[in-house]
């Protein structure tokens, strides 16, 4: 067993690596999670009026009824991922010992042959894609983005398109789109560096937050759905990787893509795993992995602006030992438990409808609606309204209990109750 003090001492990456290894077995290296002082509606206002952002810039933090958006704030870590990081910050580390040993460890905890922490799911594809194209050669890792050589094509089905795919675009390949499968077969040859799919297709139509289950357009036959494309990737023998980013719920997500034989996965390193917003996972096979590590940050190439700072690949590290040993079905009826409450209290408001149903990636929202009867405004103008009220509020499609403590979700029902009756009109 490993003392803190001992733990202090250590001031090399490979060192607090090794420490952070021991917790998969039992160890007790990392800091705890111990529950907060619950606090009552009152205060938690009083909290979202007078904080940092509020003193240093002024600026008005909102409950958050909605998906882990990055550009809402993402998500929260877990205390014992903020005190990891508080710890990483009283050391300095060689950046490339860390690297390797952080991305070592990550792999061991998805099954993957390799892995590098990245600057996000977007800095992930594009490093992917980088790998790909310039394989180890020096010359070419140093020409990038401008590619004059072949293969340089990035090929995507018609359906797994959307507007983060420009990464691959970042990174200096050209994308061509498949219209179907007979096309796909048609267009993928000698010039095709890289098959990008998207995970989502498979829960829903859209690239969007998740969509209320039973009015989502449901995946049509001609959806190429991941596990398919993989398969037909890797009998071209042609590198795929699947973007996965915000596809957690479900947990198996995390190491599925890669057992069916993804050669490269993006995985964001906030939203499910909990980790910093500003984190992300390639992992895959070690062939595509270090050719994507030689473009990355600290190497001066296309990667050296997507810097991953110490406290964070700590922090994602720690964030990801924590998820992997959690019980995740324990923690989503949390949320669905906090939902089913949040509908019962909204829906005894005069003219309001809140419906408990499952979205497209198996957990429970609100659905929130109201006769324009009683309340005359438009689903744009109470979205508008909320953003501005006291306390503030977002939500997106649904309201969504996933980021909220039990005591914010009270706060909210308080919210939205005020509001309402404020807006209805008079009897």
């Amino acid at each position: 067993m490993v003392s803190r003090r001992n733990l202090l001492k250590i001031g090399i990456a490979s060192g607090v690596l090794g420490q952070v290894n021991q917790v998969a077995q039992g160890g007790t290296c990392l800091p705890q999670d111990e529950p907060a002082a619950p606090l009552s509606p009152q205060q938690l206002n009083d909290r979202l009026k007078d904080n940092i952002y509020t003193r240093l810039l002024q600026v008005q933090p909102h409950l958050g009824a909605h998906e882990h958006i990055t550009r809402l704030g993402g998500n929260r870590v877990a205390p014992s991922v903020q005190a990891a990081m508080n710890e990483a910050n009283e050391f300095l580390v060689d950046m490339h010992e860390l690297n390797l040993a952080a991305g070592k460890r990550v792999a061991e905890l998805i099954g993957a042959e390799d892995a590098m922490i990245t600057a996000g799911g977007f800095s992930a594809m594009i490093l992917a894609a980088a790998g790909c194209l310039t394989g180890t050669d020096p010359q070419r890792i140093e020409s990038l983005p401008q590619v004059d050589w072949q293969p340089n094509e990035c090929l995507i089905p018609h359906g797994h398109r959307f507007e983060y795919d420009r990464a691959y675009r970042c990174a200096g390949a050209t994308i061509v789109e498949a219209a179907d499968r007979q096309d796909l077969s048609r267009r993928v040859g000698p010039n095709t560096a890289l098959i990008a799919g998207l995970a989502i297709v498979e829960k829903q139509d859209v690239f969007a937050p998740p969509l209320p289950a039973r009015t989502a357009q449901a995946v049509g036959p001609e959806v190429i759905l991941p596990e398919e494309l993989i398969e037909f990737a890797n009998k071209k023998k042609v590198p795929v990787i699947i973007d996965m980013a915000s596809d957690i719920p479900p947990k198996r997500n995390l190491t599925r893509f890669l057992k069916l034989g993804a050669d490269l996965v993006a995985i964001s390193g906030g939203k499910g795993i909990g980790g910093p917003q500003s984190t992300g996972i390639l992992a895959g096979r070690k062939r595509w992995i270090e050719a994507a590590r030689l473009n990355a940050y600290p190497h001066n190439h296309i990667g050296r602006g997507m810097k991953v700072g110490k406290e964070e690949v700590i922090g994602l590290v720690t964030a990801l030992e924590r998820f992997v040993r959690s019980d995740y079905d324990v923690e989503i009826e949390q949320w669905n438990r906090r939902a089913r409450w949040l509908a019962d209290q909204l829906q005894t408001l005069d003219g309001v409808t809140a419906v408990y149903s499952q979205n497209t990636m198996g957990y429970g929202d609100v659905e929130l609606s109201w006769d324009p009867e009683i309340i005359p405004l438009t689903d744009r103008e109470v979205k508008s309204e909320l953003r501005g009220f006291d306390p503030k509020v977002e939500y997106l499609i649904t309201l969504r209990t996933r980021l909220l403590t039990e005591q914010e979700t009270r706060l909210l029902a308080v919210t939205l109750t005020r509001y309402f009756k404020s807006r209805a009109r008079p009897k």
